[in-house]
């Protein structure tokens, strides 16, 4: 029988190989409708839109009903709607089925968030970058799966009902073992603790993650792009830069739990965002190719510990008494991370207009640098709410 840990890490996987799946197909499907770049652009914004909506209504049906249930449901709503998108036949229609699947998946992804914090209280370990480790290898899965239904010469519909069939079953095998079966009602819930929309320490871990959000995207839309026109690589070379960032960034998280325990969750989050901040100026000070390898590597290694140690601390920052609780601080770090995905591209791709993308991506180095003084002033908060509520035994935050 699977360990309730093991079966978040599943779901966890489960939830890229979805992501994996749909996005590498996503020349199939503008074929299909007919789509150009800029009207494929709209439509892919569906899927953004779904997501940056939908999070802080799953972090209260959570909250409501268990995390369980929420995993479970938008689970099944993911793997229902896949199938639709090949369907569509119009990049309207593609545009709405994906706005569904963006919905069902951020409510999966912060569900499973919710669940996984549960996991860590258990059994009193830092294993939140493992279980995001897992995200990652599952995109691997996906979008390796996909290429295979590809060479095969499936079409989407083909691909996405075996892709469904699947992943139905993996739900099956893990839906009782999730943990989250109980939500808020009938709980005493009368702690007292302030509005999550009035603690700076939670807005100040959501601007982290908006931050992390940004490279990551920038870094998966725009690094082959950059190593072409400003490096002259030719695509093939180009696009392995971003694997490089994903292998990295999943091997890092993999590995996260004696690094988190060595460091702590702070400390950690500062070394990672210097570190992806370097890699990324590095990336387009050096004017030489194969230092866009090496830049977009550090990138991945300092940004794999952002989110998942982000989403450790705002857990952390909504437990309550009888170890319950953060639904609803995970909801907020959640949409506003989200956000960044939503205005990152637009953001690094005006910029790239009106400069150049050496410029846009000066940028977004300069962001991730700006993650280092937002973790310290949130950590210097956090020391100030332990404080108010235990002034007797506060502790040294790590």
């Amino acid at each position: 029988m699977l360990s309730p840990r093991l079966a978040v890490f599943v779901v966890f996987v489960f939830n890229g190989a979805v992501f994996g799946s749909w996005a590498a197909r996503v020349p199939a499907l503008a074929a299909q409708v007919g789509a150009e770049e800029g009207t494929l652009g709209l439509a892919l914004l569906g899927a953004s839109t779904g997501l940056a909506l939908t999070a802080p209504f799953a972090a209260r049906l959570c909250a409501a009903f268990g995390a369980r249930r929420v995993v479970l449901v938008s689970g099944v709503a993911s793997v229902a709607v896949l199938p639709l998108l090949a369907l569509t036949a119009t990049p309207l229609h593609l545009g709405l089925a994906l706005f569904l699947l963006g919905a069902s998946i951020a409510a999966l992804d912060v569900s499973m968030n919710i669940a996984a914090v549960g996991v860590l209280r258990a059994l009193d370990r830092p294993l939140m970058p493992q279980f995001h480790a897992g995200f990652s290898f599952g995109g691997l899965i996906g979008s390796v799966g996909a290429a295979f239904a590809a060479a095969a010469g499936w079409g989407p519909t083909r691909h996405f009902l075996v892709a469904s069939a699947v992943g139905l079953v993996v739900l099956a095998l893990v839906a009782r073992r999730v943990p989250g079966d109980a939500g808020e009602r009938g709980r005493d819930t009368a702690v007292a603790q302030p509005t999550v929309l009035r603690r700076p320490v939670l807005w100040l871990l959501a601007g982290i993650a908006f931050c992390s959000a940004i490279a990551e995207g920038a870094s998966a839309d725009w690094s082959a792009l950059f190593l072409v026109r400003e490096r002259g690589m030719g695509d093939a070379a180009a696009a392995a830069a971003y694997a490089v960032f994903s292998i990295t960034m999943a091997c890092a998280r993999l590995a996260g739990e004696p690094v988190q325990r060595r460091w702590g969750p702070y400390r950690l989050l500062v070394g990672g965002a210097v570190v992806a901040s370097i890699g990324l100026a590095g990336a387009v000070l050096v004017p030489v190719p194969a230092s866009g390898y090496v830049g977009f590597a550090l990138a991945g290694l300092g940004l794999a510990f952002a989110f998942p140690v982000v989403m450790d601390l705002a857990g952390d920052a909504g437990r309550r008494a009888d170890g319950t609780g953060g639904e609803r601080e995970l909801g907020l770090v959640t949409t506003v991370a989200y956000t960044g995905f939503l205005a990152g591209p637009p953001i690094v791709g005006g910029l790239a207009h009106l400069s150049s993308l050496t410029v846009s991506l000066g940028f977004v180095a300069v962001v991730c640098a700006l993650m280092a003084p937002a973790v310290l002033l949130a950590a210097r908060s956090r020391r100030r709410e332990l404080a108010a509520t235990r002034p007797e035994s506060a502790p040294a935050l790590p």
